[in-house]
């Protein structure tokens, strides 16, 4: 599923981008509770960016295409959700966040799943 090869590697740009952006853009305008929260989305963001290229590896070997999607969504909730409270104040958008983290437990989980039905 080259389609998540695809997310993973733009998403990786994303991620390394918005690092950069936080280091240097965000450094004098944000409290520093504020900056850990995006390095927070951004780690999360960078490691389920690389999981996205591992389920698009996997592809041939396993059925996961449920799981590359919910990875992808997990990144969207969770690293966005963040992402966004940063850069708007608006601390209500932490409540979106832990479903971005069920999203990723729930994405490792299927992966887990997937990886178990194949013969040993």
């Amino acid at each position: 599923m080259r389609v998540f090869v695809l997310l993973g590697s733009v998403n990786m740009l994303l991620a390394v981008a918005l690092g950069a952006f936080g280091a240097h853009g965000l450094k004098s305008r944000v409290s520093a509770e504020m900056l850990t929260v995006w390095q927070t989305a951004v780690l999360y963001h960078l490691a389920h960016a690389l999981g996205l290229i591992l389920v698009g590896l996997l592809a041939q070997h396993l059925p996961v295409k449920a799981v590359g999607w919910t990875l992808f969504t997990g990144i969207v909730l969770f690293s966005g959700s963040l992402y966004l409270m940063v850069l708007t104040g608006v601390r209500s958008l932490g409540m979106v966040t832990p479903l971005g983290g069920v999203a990723f437990l729930a994405g490792w989980l299927l992966l887990a799943l997937s990886a178990m039905k194949l013969p040993s």
